[in-house]
């Protein structure tokens, strides 16, 4: 079974790969007719560079993260990392946490020097970072604080639950799924104001028309913010938060900086579209179905006496079956069809863009405003203008900005 892992982690890397190459190839000579008067020919070449040098940071620490992965696992890491944990204490709740939070340090720590090079390196040679070494470390231990807040209690009851309760794997989903709803409606008013600034658009016509377009499509609005997102990037971006009548939207005053008020409302009127087609609901629904996929296969993982979560201990070299080292091989296990199911979604999710699109337009009367939108975005993030079919089927959750421009036309 160890070699049957490690062949399709080994295949997985190959077919990004071969993703990242032909992407690269795919990469047009000349300033697509779309983008002319948004974009010249130094700035393409620019795109390209930034594209490259994307490219080949991206097979480095993919490559980095499979070596670490693959000589931990050979040296006999997991079974270590469990017997050190358990060597701390007599409880398997506590030992498991101990096993899981020195396993995500020990991630961190092998992540931190790609993060730091990603932000000072390639996107302060661009002109996109504005993160500040203090905003970053900054960002990292509130996150870790956070990881720890909220992390380990959920999987302190998570442990507990698949090692005391029968059904373990049906319990766990449920504590775990309306954990995560919670989290959801807390999140806007406790954690993101952690990391960012969100002040009140002041009165004046944006915000009227923003309120207005909200009464319009039937989606009221509690409230109306503008993000410091410069604080870290120059890239713009807009979203919705919150669950039931407490919808706010928060737009990057970096969006609000570039845009003009038709091409903002119509990527308002987009994000509401979402809302509007049910898009929202959908995919919380084939979220927590996924969810309980998951669990169900991962209480096969850690069953005690199963067949398969012998299996895969023995794989990894672990004698003991545990949830919380049941709960890391899983994950590794999972990682090949999970890249396969994300294909699924990623379609599913390209669909939802044309019909938001298309609703954004319809409600605004004004399909040109939008298209505008998502060329300025195309243009002022050095976007790839016509990705190669095979990574926009891996990864693409948005559909290219010619095919969106084409469906706007009506073509």
């Amino acid at each position: 079974m160890s070699l049957l892992i490690m062949i399709g982690l080994f295949l997985l890397w190959k077919l990004e790969l071969a993703a990242t190459l032909l992407n690269l190839k795919a990469f047009p000579s000349e300033v697509p007719k779309v983008l002319e008067g948004l974009m010249d020919q130094e700035k393409l070449d620019q795109a390209r560079n930034y594209l490259r040098v994307n490219a080949r940071f991206n097979i480095l620490q993919s490559t980095v993260s499979l070596a670490v992965l693959l000589a931990f696992w050979t040296l006999g890491g997991f079974a270590w990392l469990d017997t050190l944990a358990r060597s701390f204490t007599s409880s398997t709740v506590v030992a498991g946490l101990i096993f899981l939070t020195l396993l995500m340090l020990g991630q961190s720590l092998t992540s931190l020097p790609f993060e730091i090079y990603d932000t000072f390196v390639i996107e302060q040679k661009f002109g996109f970072n504005r993160s500040t070494p203090a905003t970053f470390i900054m960002d990292r231990l509130k996150g870790l604080l956070l990881g720890a807040i909220i992390g380990l209690p959920l999987a302190a009851a998570v442990l507990w639950i698949f090692g005391n309760v029968a059904h373990a794997w049906l319990w766990a989903w449920a504590f775990v799924t309306v954990f995560q709803l919670i989290l959801t409606y807390l999140a806007p008013t406790y954690i993101m104001p952690l990391f960012n600034k969100f002040t009140p658009m002041p009165e004046g016509e944006l915000k009227q028309e923003i309120e207005e377009l909200g009464v319009k499509c039937g989606f009221p609005l509690s409230g109306v913010f503008i993000m410091d997102g410069s604080k870290r990037s120059t890239k713009a971006n807009a979203f919705f938060t919150g669950l039931g009548k407490q919808k706010k939207i928060a737009l990057f005053d970096t969006l609000v900086d570039k845009s003009s008020k038709p091409e903002l409302l119509g990527v308002l009127a987009h994000e509401i579209g979402h809302f509007r087609c049910g898009h929202i609901k959908q995919r919380l629904a084939v979220g927590i179905i996924q969810m309980a996929v998951i669990f169900f296969l991962l209480g096969l993982a850690t069953d005690p006496g199963g067949k398969f979560s012998r299996l895969l201990f023995d794989a990894f070299g672990v004698k003991e079956i545990s949830p919380h080292v049941g709960l890391v091989l899983f994950s590794i296990l999972l990682e090949p069809v999970s890249k396969l199911l994300g294909v699924l979604a990623n379609a599913w999710s390209r669909k939802h863009e044309f019909e938001a699109d298309a609703y954004a337009a319809k409600v605004t009367g004004d399909k040109i405003s939008l298209g505008e939108a998502l060329k300025k975005m195309t243009a002022d993030h050095l976007s790839h203008p016509s990705p190669a079919p095979l990574r926009v089927w891996l990864d693409y959750s948005h559909p290219p900005l010619a095919r969106r421009l084409e469906a706007l036309a009506g073509k």
